[in-house]
């Protein structure tokens, strides 16, 4: 029999896995799981299976391996993450110069194409001086040329491509190479002019990668100034294909009242869009000092100026609106808060529209707010009475958290503590998905479930890191939850056979108390065991991909 990736016409077979453990509610100790067509039949312990081995046409004999729910990615560009992929790698450039060099190298093997980066971070440069526009007019030949940073709120431009997008006049370029604000937009929109064929081969880079880290579904959060509607149809069309990762998709449109909410909808129309939410943004990023602060920013001189205090795009009487009007549309809402004074904005919003459409409909709507850092005990409270999801990103706390990190810069050691209150957020109820914003930070599901468990920084004294088992739930459990799939994530009989197949080491439990020792490995706790995440242990590595019985990912290790 072979163990070859499964073909559309073979999707029906059934196959039993023998791992070393099984992640499932239905039995902590399952070492067993049938997957038939598309759902799971049986889940079990091996001994047990030989009674199931006369049902399966394939018998998959996998020591040293665990077999989980597949991962869903609760916030993704997938166009933009395939653009990313497949350009020039500025993540690891150390100065400006390493900078120009890697454009130069890119524009010499490619004379006179556009030059597309993304991923520099001159925080953790010497000199954090960016390149001027003649030097990367210069380094490039004069092609055209984009580098997003890393939080892809602002970007490096050539006078070539300035010229393209007409960026004379526009909010956020002052004529040097630094973009934020409407003239990012412009310049980004210029260099995504794509043809079909060039967005399918970004989109399924994109997909193919999510697979091949053991995600079974992604989560677009498009709005009109980082896609298009032919892009959200294209990736669904992708979806719907079935042998890519689902796409879970929002559309960021603002919505004054239910009669534009539904316009907004019309426009995306076939692209299977769930709610008006994404990054509809209410503020920017701490990177780019466009997250909207109460107090101004610790490391650049204060003026008095509104921008000392970031931007601010959408204010309180606009969320409210915009909540209403998708509470009346029977569909998810959400907008994109950062800051803490846009954290704010966000409570007042969801407090007035409580006033007109009352708790009961407002709660059960589960709206969403994406990327959410900095609320207050309040904006906690008030969240998870209200029934908000919160999609957050543990990986930007792990790479810009801590002392020294780029929040402490930005916001000073003070403001930056616990600045995501993750074990708040879960004590108080407010259901968690988690999401690598990529390419913000990669497709790397095993790595966000790390984060969340050694967050840096406290609040009254509190620390604010997940469980390893919570963190889990959140990103596989939680992100169908986010999106309004109730009881899907979980490998139990009739559920759909949506799983990872993982080569791990060490299966540990993480014990609830901190004063004794955190990881056991005793079978006796009754509690299924995850990959051993302690600094220093290998990464678990996905063999094999199902997405509903169909196999997205497989490295051809599995023997059958």
């Amino acid at each position: 029999m072979s163990s070859a990736p499964q073909a559309p016409d073979d999707a029906a077979r059934t196959v039993l896995y023998l791992a070393d453990a099984v992640y499932s509610p239905a039995d902590p100790f399952a070492t067993a799981v049938l997957v038939e067509g598309d759902r799971v039949a049986w889940v079990g312990s091996q001994e047990a299976a030989r009674a199931q081995r006369a049902r399966a046409d394939v018998v998959v004999e996998a020591p040293g391996t665990l077999v989980t729910p597949g991962f869903v990615d609760a916030h993704v560009h997938v166009t933009e993450t395939g653009l990313a992929l497949g350009g020039v790698d500025l993540a690891g450039a150390r100065s400006a110069a390493e900078l120009l060099d890697r454009v130069a190298a890119a524009a010499a093997q490619h004379p006179g194409a556009a030059v597309l980066g993304h991923g520099w971070d001159e925080s953790a440069w010497p000199e954090a001086a960016l390149p001027g526009r003649e030097q990367l007019d210069r380094a490039a030949g004069g092609a055209p040329v984009l580098l997003s940073r890393v939080d892809v709120h602002s970007a490096l431009v050539s006078s070539a491509l300035a010229e393209r997008a007409v960026l004379a006049g526009r909010d956020g370029w002052d004529g040097g190479a630094l973009v934020t604000l409407a003239a990012h937009d412009a310049a980004r929109d210029a260099t995504r002019r794509l043809s079909p064929a060039e967005r399918e081969r970004h989109q399924r880079r994109a997909l193919t990668a999510a697979a091949a880290a053991g995600v079974a579904a992604v989560t677009e959060c498009a709005a009109p100034h980082v896609g298009s509607p032919e892009d959200l149809r294209a990736l669904r069309e992708r979806s719907d294909a079935g042998d890519v990762p689902e796409v879970l998709a929002y559309w960021g449109a603002l919505a004054s009242d239910e009669e534009e909410a539904r316009a907004h909808l019309a426009d995306v129309e076939g692209a299977g869009v769930l709610g008006l939410a994404g990054d509809l943004c209410v503020d920017g990023s701490y990177g780019s000092r466009t997250a909207w602060l109460r107090e101004p920013y610790a490391d650049v001189p204060a003026t008095g100026a509104p921008g000392d205090r970031g931007v601010a795009h959408l204010g309180a009487e606009q969320v409210a609106a915009h909540l209403v009007a998708c509470t009346r549309a029977g569909v998810q809402g959400g907008v994109h808060a950062i800051g803490d004074a846009a954290c704010d904005a966000l409570v007042e919003g969801l407090l007035a529209a409580e006033r007109v459409v009352g708790t009961p409909a407002l709660a059960s709507a589960r709206h969403r707010v994406e990327h959410l850092e900095a609320p207050s005990a309040r904006a906690v409270a008030e969240l998870a009475r209200l029934g908000v999801v919160a999609s957050v990103q543990p990986s930007f706390d792990a790479r810009w958290g801590g002392d020294g990190g780029v929040y402490a810069r930005r916001l000073g050691p003070s403001r930056a503590a616990g600045l995501n209150p993750l074990a708040d957020l879960a004590a108080a109820g407010v259901p968690l998905a988690l999401g690598s914003d990529a390419p913000v930070t990669p497709l790397d599901p095993w790595g966000a479930v790390r984060a969340a468990t050694a967050m840096s920084g406290e609040r009254d004294g509190r620390g604010q890191s997940l469980s390893a088992r919570a963190a889990f739930l959140a990103h596989t459990r939680g992100g169908w939850r986010a999106a309004r799939r109730d009881g899907e994530g979980t490998l139990v009989p009739g559920a759909l056979a949506t799983l990872a197949v993982w080569a791990v080491g060490d299966l540990v439990v993480q014990s609830a108390d901190a004063r004794v020792s955190s990881w056991s490995t005793d079978p006796r706790s009754g509690v299924p065991g995850l990959p051993d995440l302690a600094p220093g242990a290998p990464a678990p590595r996905c063999l094999r991909l199902l997405r509903a019985g169909r196999v997205l990912h497989d490295t051809g290790e599995l023997a059958a």
